[in-house]
């Protein structure tokens, strides 16, 4: 049994009930991220990328693009899949201090403050600031809000299975994730919450300026948040 998130994620899970969802899931991903890319010139992180199958698409359009995950199985991967693509950079989070301040255009954290306590995303958030160029832009995504169980999530993934052809397969991958570890992690561990309200005042404390946003990926009831630099123009010069 995982004694961590991040030990969870660096091994075979039943999150992705199957190829076809787990590939699914990562193109539309790729393709909301792409839509955010703001210009040819431009510095994305993924920070919490996982997998990142359709990453290619992403780096098509930008200059650099840093791929970044906590869980070593997951960066040994990326750096097999994309070590032939001179525009990506495969990173630990611990890595992210070492780039130049105000050398992002673009930070996207996907499914991510979940996995943090309070205080470790007040620091992540510090780090981003830190990093992003004035008018750069943090996207902040798939944050679960206090009054979303696991009924709703499961809905919105066989919602999202039966537009994507794997519906039966979904029936039975939440049969699978009920009777893995992870329902007993979740409890354990606990998935950090916020309302959109308190995450709005968290953004504010760290020095940017944000505003409720669509959420990225399948599910609808999550929240998302665009902020920037406080102060910041959009579209200032690096």
């Amino acid at each position: 049994m995982s004694a961590s998130w991040r030990e969870f994620w660096n091994r075979t899970n039943p999150i992705y009930v199957n190829e076809r969802h787990r590939v699914r899931h990562y193109a539309g991903v790729a393709e909301e991220i792409a839509a955010l890319v703001p210009h040819a010139g431009a510095h994305v992180l993924d920070y919490g990328c996982g997998e990142a199958l359709s990453a290619g698409r992403v780096a098509r359009i930008c200059a650099r693009l840093y791929l970044c995950d906590a869980a070593p199985r997951v960066r040994d991967a990326l750096a097999d899949r994309f070590g032939d693509e001179p525009r990506v950079t495969v990173l630990a989070p611990e890595a992210i201090a070492a780039l130049p301040d105000r050398s992002l255009d673009l930070v996207v954290a996907h499914s991510v403050a979940q996995y943090l306590t309070p205080a470790e995303l007040d620091a992540a958030l510090s780090l981003w600031r830190e990093k992003l160029r004035p008018g750069g832009c943090l996207v902040l995504a798939d944050v679960i809000p206090p009054d979303l169980g696991a009924l709703a999530d499961s809905l919105a993934l066989l919602a999202f299975a039966r537009r994507e052809g794997f519906l039966g397969a979904a029936l039975l991958g939440l049969v699978r994730t009920a009777l893995s570890d992870y329902p007993s992690l979740r409890r354990r561990l606990g998935l950090t919450r916020y309302t959109q309200a308190a995450m709005l005042e968290r953004l504010r404390a760290a020095g940017f300026t944000a505003e409720p946003r669509p959420n990225l990926g399948h599910n609808p009831q999550r929240l998302a948040f665009t902020a920037r630099v406080a102060g910041a123009r959009d579209g200032a010069p690096p």
